[in-house]
Parts: C-alpha cells; sequence; structure tokens
C-alpha cells in the first residue's frame, strides 16, 4: 500500500530557515521532519511514498537524489579519474515518487494530481509536519473492519492556555492549567482512504478538509480512529524546538525504530 504525504504547502514560516525550504524539510536531530514521518511508516512495513511537492520542491528533490551521498562515507580521488568510493552502504527500504503538485494547489488538488501513481487501490495520507507513535497496523485494521471511504485520525490534544471562569461582571473566580479532560479531538491527518476519494475532489482548488471530508462525513463515509497517543505537529518555531529537544534527550515517542 502507498504512503501519500503532502509536503507541498508554503506552510507557517517557522524562521528564516523555512524561507529557504519547505516545511517538511525542516530538521529535528539533523534529519527532516519528513524523514521521521517515513521512517515511521517504514516501520511498519510501508516502503512506497508518493511525495506531494509544491512549494520550493526542488529542496526536496535534491535532497532525496544526494540521500545515498548524504548517508554514506565516500572518497572523491580525482587524480583516479574522478573516481568515488562509497566506504559504507546506508540506505533505506524505499522506494520515493516526488509529484510537483504545483507552486499554489489545495490539500485536495494535491491528492487528486497524484491518482495515476495511485491506479485502484487504498491508500494512506498524512501531513508532512506532524509526527506521532500511532500504531499504523491498527489504523489499518480499524478501517478495514468498516468499509467505509475515508478513515482520519481524530488525535485528543492538550489545550495550551488556561483555563478561567469568568462572572457577568468580568471578574475572575478561578484559574487552572488546561489538562486533557479539557482537549477536543482533532484531525490529526494519518488517514487511509479508498481510491473513491477522488471522485470527491473536483481539482486544483479543493481543500480536502472542506469539501471532500464534509460530504463524506453528511454520507456517513467517514470514521474517526480514536487515538489519544503521542501526536505533535510543527507549526510554530517552539514546536520545533520541544521536537528537537525530546529527540536531542533520547525520549522522542515516535521514534519506534532502531
Amino acid at each position: 500500500m502507498k504512503v501519500v504525504i503532502l509536503a507541498g504547502g508554503f506552510g507557517t514560516r517557522i524562521s528564516e530557515e523555512s524561507i529557504l525550504k519547505p516545511k517538511p524539510m525542516l530538521e529535528i536531530g539533523g534529519k527532516p521532519i519528513l524523514w521521521h514521518i517515513m521512517k515511521e511508516y517504514s516501520y511498519y512495513g510501508f516502503h512506497d511514498f508518493v511525495i506531494c511537492c509544491g512549494y520550493k520542491q526542488h529542496v526536496i528533490k535534491e535532497w532525496f537524489a544526494d540521500y545515498y551521498l548524504y548517508n554514506s562515507d565516500v572518497t572523491f580521488d580525482f587524480t583516479d579519474h574522478n573516481r568515488m568510493q562509497v566506504h559504507n552502504n546506508v540506505s533505506e527500504p524505499w522506494k520515493v515518487t516526488l509529484v510537483d503538485t504545483g507552486l499554489n494547489t489545495m490539500t485536495g488538488g494535491r491528492v487528486k494530481r497524484i491518482q495515476k501513481y495511485i491506479g485502484d487501490e487504498p491508500f494512506m495520507l498524512t501531513y508532512g509536519d506532524g509526527v506521532s507513535d500511532i500504531n499504523i497496523l491498527d489504523l489499518l485494521d480499524f478501517h478495514r473492519s468498516h468499509g467505509k471511504i475515508a478513515t482520519l485520525t481524530a488525535a485528543s490534544v492538550e489545550q495550551r492556555f488556561g483555563v478561567l471562569d469568568i462572572t457577568e461582571h468580568k471578574e475572575i473566580v478561578s484559574f487552572r492549567e488546561k489538562s486533557l479532560s479539557d482537549s477536543s479531538r482533532v484531525n490529526a491527518g494519518y488517514m487511509v482512504l479508498e481510491p473513491e476519494i477522488f471522485e470527491y475532489i473536483a481539482g486544483d482548488d479543493t481543500v480536502l478538509e472542506k469539501e471532500p471530508l464534509e460530504k463524506l462525513a453528511a454520507q456517513g463515509e467517514l470514521m474517526a480512529y480514536m487515538f489519544d497517543g503521542y501526536w505533535q505537529c510543527m507549526d510554530t518555531k517552539r514546536e520545533m524546538d520541544a521536537l528537537n529537544d525530546v529527540w536531542k534527550n533520547g525520549t522522542a515517542p515516535w521514534k519506534s525504530w532502531e
């Protein structure tokens, strides 16, 4: 089964670095967050990826083109007919298809543009800016069990700000930090989709999270995989720094591979 990763949007300008490269290429522990996401799926045996590129697509393509060199020790001998010697063989069991899905294309439009690489098979889809310790096999089993067109992961996320109880006279009568009991479910990506999803996408201007998913929900064809584990997106510099901190400390919950 193919894994499609949305990596083409302009995204949030987290730092000056994100002006020079797409957000999925911003690094956690020296590797793009895109690499971390792919390692998650690969751990569960899914190695066939379709990457929806757009903004600064050349950065993603160049990184994969040179991936072998980035991860191997190499000697370039210019005195011997420019011979290159690779001292170790570091590679991944991946097949990666990088698709230019347009600079201004919306999320649904990007999915529509890779239809020819998917064919008539179900596929998985996620965003290129979030990591999780989700069990991909459990997610897939859940999708297969209900027979609907689409499954998305509904993650429980702790709210960031404190709770204020305020009277009608604008007096604060209590204050406490938010907890998981105050949280609501959010779309964390990690979707499984049947090929019928393409019929719900009109074209480049279609936002996947709008008309397609809303229509599927109205028709009873959208199911939620309830997830209470670790999930973290990377929308701000604070979140990027936090992800780097847990990686540096060796406590990254999403790192299931060795």
